[in-house]
C-alpha cells in the first residue's frame, strides 16, 4: 500500500519488536491485509513501523513461528491462512478438547510426560500443603490442526491420582479424568493470568521464538471439602485462543 499511515510504537516499556509484532498482528486482524497478500518490502514496513530493518525481522520471524505469515526466500513474505483459534469463556472450567470440540475444532495430544514424584516448591504451596508429599505430574503439549498451541503441566496428591489411573487412553485432559471419575467431587477454580516471556524449553516445544510472548494461566481446583485437587500451570500461544470473560455492573 502507497499510502498507507505510519504507524508509530514505543507505546509501552516492552521490548519494541513485541510492540511491533502486535501493532502488524492488528494490520492482519482488521483486514488490512488478508490471507495471500503480500505484505511490503521490508524497508517499506520498517519504516512504516518507525522501527530498523534487524527489529522488523525479528518480529516477522516471531509471527512467522505463530503461523501468521508466510516467508518465501526470493519471493516475499505473505499473509498465511488463518490458523485455528479457541474461543472460549472463563467463566465456567472446561477443558482445551470441550472447547474445541465446541468449536469444530480437532485437537491431539502432542508430546507428553507423566511422572510420579516429590512436589516442588512451588506445587507444595500451590496444592495448599505443609510439607512436599508424593504427586504425579502430567506435562502435554496440545495440538489444533497439527500446530501446537498449548503447553498444560497439572500435579495432583498420589493420594487423588496416580499414574495408572490415567490409563492408555488418555487423551490429555486431567479435568475430564477427573469429572469421569466422579471422585472427589469438584467445586469450582481459581486462576491467575499472566503474560510470559517463553523460555528456551517451552519455545522448543511451542515452535515459537525463544522470548516470545505467551498467555500464561496459573490454576488451583478446588474440591467441594475446600482442598485444592490440582495445581496447573498453562501456557497458551496468542493468536490461537481468544479468552473473554462477562461481567457484571457494580451494583447492578
Amino acid at each position: 500500500m502507497t499510502n498507507a499511515p505510519e504507524v508509530r510504537l514505543r507505546a509501552d516499556d516492552r521490548p519494541l519488536y513485541m510492540q511491533a509484532v502486535d501493532a502488524l498482528r492488528n494490520l492482519l486482524q482488521h483486514g488490512e491485509y488478508v490471507a495471500g497478500d503480500r505484505l511490503p518490502s521490508e524497508p517499506r514496513l520498517a519504516e512504516r513501523l518507525g522501527i530498523s530493518r534487524p527489529t522488523l525481522r525479528e518480529a516477522l520471524q516471531t509471527l512467522e513461528e505463530e503461523g501468521a505469515i508466510v516467508r518465501r526466500h526470493g519471493v516475499g513474505t505473505f499473509v498465511a491462512e488463518q490458523r485455528p483459534v479457541l474461543d472460549a469463556g472463563l467463566e465456567v472450567l472446561e477443558s482445551i478438547e470441550r472447547m474445541a470440540s465446541r468449536g469444530g475444532l480437532h485437537v491431539d495430544m502432542g508430546e507428553v510426560v507423566i511422572a510420579e514424584r516429590m512436589t516442588t516448591e512451588d506445587e507444595t504451596c500451590g496444592l495448599g500443603l505443609s510439607e512436599p508429599e508424593p504427586a504425579v505430574s502430567v506435562t502435554r503439549v496440545i495440538l489444533a490442526e497439527g500446530k501446537p498451541v498449548a503447553h498444560l503441566t497439572d500435579a495432583l496428591p498420589q493420594r487423588l491420582l496416580r499414574q495408572a489411573d490415567l490409563g492408555p487412553g488418555f487423551h490429555g485432559s486431567v479435568l475430564d479424568t477427573l469429572v469421569a471419575r466422579g471422585w472427589p467431587a469438584l467445586s469450582h477454580s481459581r486462576t491467575e493470568l499472566l503474560s510470559e516471556a517463553a523460555s528456551q524449553e517451552l519455545a522448543h516445544a511451542l515452535r515459537v521464538q525463544r522470548g516470545a510472548p505467551l498467555m500464561k494461566l496459573v490454576a488451583q481446583l478446588y474440591a467441594t471439602d475446600g482442598q485444592v485437587v490440582d495445581y496447573s500451570i498453562s501456557y497458551f500461544v496468542p493468536g490461537s485462543f481468544r479468552f473473554h470473560v462477562v461481567r457484571r455492573i457494580a451494583g447492578a
